[in-house]
């Protein structure tokens, strides 16, 4: 099993559209690469912490491989957007790849490159190492699974 962190706005929609890929075996919401030890959804949302709303994505790699992972996240964002996603506005909500093998970085810089060539802007979605990750709130876990009718920028 390998291990991924995306952050594409609100980690709601991104965790339940992860949840639903074939290989993928786990998903977690929490807040990635801040400066706030154990910050809380309230103090995220302030914008101050530096943290990203972020989902950890668990995937066989036998069944899917990180490239196709990409692919599928490179759908749900617009990668050319600083600081928001949907209506969600904020530092909190940029996009981000938080890889934790380095190994995976030339995997996801290709991918970069190649969804580069789709956008006439740059794209601005950090690609970095997880180098923090506080797990959120339990209500945060499975939210659209727990509340069908919550709010999405994601088509799921």
């Amino acid at each position: 099993m390998k291990e991924i962190v995306f952050a594409g706005g609100c980690f709601w929609g991104v965790e339940e559209y992860m949840s639903r890929i074939e290989g993928v075996l786990e998903t977690s919401v929490g807040y990635a690469n801040g400066h706030l030890e154990d910050p809380t959804y309230e103090k995220v949302c302030t914008g101050n912490t530096g943290h990203a709303e972020a989902c950890v994505v668990k995937y066989d790699e036998n069944v899917i491989s990180l490239e196709e992972l990409l692919k599928k996240f490179w759908e749900i964002i617009d990668p050319t957007i600083i600081n928001r996603q949907g209506n969600d506005i904020g530092h909190q909500y940029r996009t981000g790849i938080y890889y934790i093998n380095e190994q995976d970085l030339d995997t996801i810089l290709k991918s970069k490159e190649e969804e580069g060539k789709k956008h006439s802007k740059p794209i601005v979605t950090d690609i970095e190492p997880l180098e923090v990750y506080y797990e959120a709130e339990e209500y945060h876990q499975k939210y659209l699974k727990k509340n069908p009718g919550g709010y999405c920028h994601i088509k799921l």
